[in-house]
């Protein structure tokens, strides 16, 4: 095969299709100016009453020129050639009035600013009226009869594929609202869905018995039950742009109740970017029951925090670590160095930043937060100025069988990036610590907890600000359990559950890492912020609902077992202690646990000591150690987890 016969190929292709978008130009080109004549000699005709005199014709021949010259110049000008018609909206019809307006304000003034030696060129201002209305909505209706056929047409071609051919499922959509009607014009618009819209659901009493987009809105939310059986609905599909997880949990409780299937569209902020489309409707899963309100920042206070900086993120790869990227990335930093370990995970997440971000400078950084030497090369080559420390083991479990690595990694770690971030004058260093770090019981907790009094040692020792951040269990993180059980429902069951009474918070990870960075710009070092975590939430409960969302019914369908709290594993989580003094910031989701620190000889003594024990090979001695110098842990001091099973049951953080 000729190696230039591809190029050759694409390069035919790509003159053919300048050349049907040319011959399409000059296409609208012809029938809008067509339009505009007509319309001219219309208002004229209709001006005279089809009988213009003659030297009133010789006048509107010579008037017809120049007006709709002016008239295509205003077109031209005001980027109407430039919008795709096919998908015409209200955004194209502003610039279409907007034109109008200005084509008759002209012709006006020109009217009555002309001298009457001129008397050939003023226009009657009937005719400039009727011309305008009539040459303005020819010209959109042109565009919209383009539009209105080509969705005929894609519908037709669907159904021709054999697309579409199936029954059509009846379904009622909650929500009449923005995200509603969008929804419905997608549905309406595509020929290959099988779905049928039999009415709007809202509980907006003023919106009762409208029709929207040729929807009638038919009752409330507690109508549903006698609507879902009247009209024989197969689905009702949740399409409220931003509401609350009480709301959609009382939705969805309805529809188990009739029962009927239940689906929701994307969130708000999917909805505002227009990515809202039929295709993306889906299943309710736990996420939106779980999920609360989006979180509000304070856009300017973290722009400032962040723009222009050059930011590194370390476990960039990670669930949190990576969201912070993100979050980061869309605020202009001047550079931002994800540090990760995991190649492949670094190739996912530096792949993404430079597909959303492609003018901002994303560094991939191969390297281990424990490997000094590598460290420093990362501050010598890139000099990060706000780290966003993230990098850590996190399974309870399994650092319980890994004491030593759990030392290593998220003290060691911590000591070895916080150090050098001081000695070479990075301006602030954000710790993530966990809810875990309150009266820790494992050894995951206990490390965080002595990592956050490392932060607060550092504070005091360098001018670099040090933070840490605590919050509970993320939605959907990798190793926690409603990935878990999400695996044991696909599998068929069992669910397994550590204990009845097991609580956990939980938030989404875009909340957290959103959070993560107010407390950051807000914080002014020393300090230990606590996130808002919302209510507790049972985890048998959480696996109840998740077996229900999925279309079983739990205990019947899918067990449910108890297989007995795993090492290090309380059965409620603390964010905070009464001892820890928390108050209040202007933040309402953030608060600071006010925790006098350790002082510096001691907390460098116990550095020295945990890098000693971690080299060993003792855990009943680093467990000791470790309840030492935290009176308030209650770690197994003496005792070796069990062998078992380290995924299955309730949240692993």
């Amino acid at each position: 095969m000729n190696p230039t016969e591809p190029i050759d190929g694409v390069e035919t292709a790509r003159r053919k299709r300048a050349w049907y978008g040319l011959l399409g130009r000059n296409m609208q080109f012809t029938l809008d100016l067509s339009v505009l004549t007509t319309a001219f000699a219309l208002a004229y005709l209709l001006r005279f009453e089809f009988s213009i005199p003659a030297h009133s014709l010789h006048h509107g021949i010579i008037q017809l020129v120049y007006v709709v010259f002016l008239q295509f110049s205003i077109l031209f000008l005001s980027g109407i050639y430039s919008f795709i018609w096919r998908y015409v909206g209200m955004a194209e019809i502003g610039s279409f009035l907007k034109a109008a307006i200005w084509s008759l304000a002209i012709l006006v003034a020109l009217r009555l600013g002309l001298p009457s030696k001129l008397q050939e060129l003023r226009i009657p201002l009937s005719i400039i009226l009727m011309d305008t209305i009539f040459a303005f909505g020819g010209v959109l209706s042109l565009r919209v009869m383009r539009r209105a056929l080509y969705e005929r047409y894609e519908k037709l071609e669907r159904a021709t594929n054999g697309h579409g051919n199936g029954e059509k499922k009846a379904v009622l959509l909650i929500g009449a609202g923005k995200a509603g009607v969008h929804a419905a014009r997608e549905i309406q618009g595509r020929g290959d869905e099988d779905l049928d819209i039999k009415g709007f659901i809202d509980d907006d009493p003023v919106k009762g018995g409208a029709v929207i987009q040729g929807i009638r809105v038919l009752g409330t939310t507690e109508e549903l039950p006698e609507l879902v059986e009247s009209l024989g609905i197969d689905q009702a599909i949740i399409t409220i742009a931003r509401t609350s997880r009480r709301m959609i949990t009382r939705i969805v409780k309805i529809c188990e109740s009739i029962p009927v299937k239940v689906r929701i569209i994307p969130g708000y902020y999917d909805i505002l970017d227009g990515s809202v489309s039929v295709s993306s409707i889906r299943d309710v899963e736990i996420e939106d029951l779980l999920g609360r309100d989006p979180v509000r920042l304070d856009e300017e206070e973290v722009g400032r925090f962040l723009s222009g900086e050059r930011v590194a993120v370390t476990g960039a790869g990670g669930s949190i670590g990576s969201e912070l990227a993100r979050q980061v990335a869309r605020l202009g930093p001047a550079e931002l160095i994800l540090v990760e370990r995991a190649e492949f995970a670094l190739f996912d997440v530096h792949s993404e930043l430079v597909r959303k971000w492609p003018g901002l400078s994303v560094v991939p950084f191969v390297g281990d937060v424990t490997d000094e030497e590598r460290m420093r090369a990362l501050f010598n080559e890139h000099q990060p100025r706000i780290i966003f420390h993230a990098a850590a083991h996190k399974h309870v479990p399994m650092m319980e069988f890994n004491p030593t690595e759990a030392v290593k990694n998220n003290i060691g770690g911590t000591e070895t990036l916080g150090r050098i971030a001081g000695e070479m004058g990075a301006r602030a260093f954000i710790f993530i610590s966990t809810d875990k770090a309150v009266r820790p019981t494992s050894m995951m907790g206990a490390s965080k907890r002595v990592a956050e009094l490392v932060a607060q040692c550092f504070d005091q020792a360098y001018s670099c600000r040090y933070v840490a951040v605590r919050f509970g269990n993320v939605l959907g993180s990798a190793g926690s359990v409603i990935p878990i059980f999400r695996e044991q429902i696909k599998r068929g069951g069992p669910v397994t559950v550590t204990h009845p009474d097991m609580v956990r918070y939980f938030m989404t990870i875009p909340e957290a890492s959103q959070l993560v960075l107010q407390a950051g710009a807000m914080g002014k070092g020393g300090e230990i912020f606590v996130l808002d975590m919302g209510e507790p939430v049972r985890i048998i409960d959480l696996a109840r609902e998740m077996i229900t969302l999925s279309g079983f019914k739990p205990g019947e369908d899918i067990e449910i077992v108890f297989t007995g709290t795993r090492p290090g594993e309380k059965l409620f989580e603390e964010l905070a202690t009464t001892e820890e003094n928390v108050t209040k910031t202007r933040h309402p989701k953030i608060f600071i646990g006010r925790l006098a620190p350790y002082p510096e000889a001691k907390v460098r003594e116990a550095l020295t000591r945990l890098n000693l024990l971690s080299k060993g090979d003792s855990s009943s001695t680093l467990r000791e150690y470790l309840n030492e110098i935290l009176p308030e842990a209650r770690l197994g001091a003496g005792e070796e987890p069990a062998g078992g099973p380290l995924l299955e049951g309730a949240d692993t953080k």
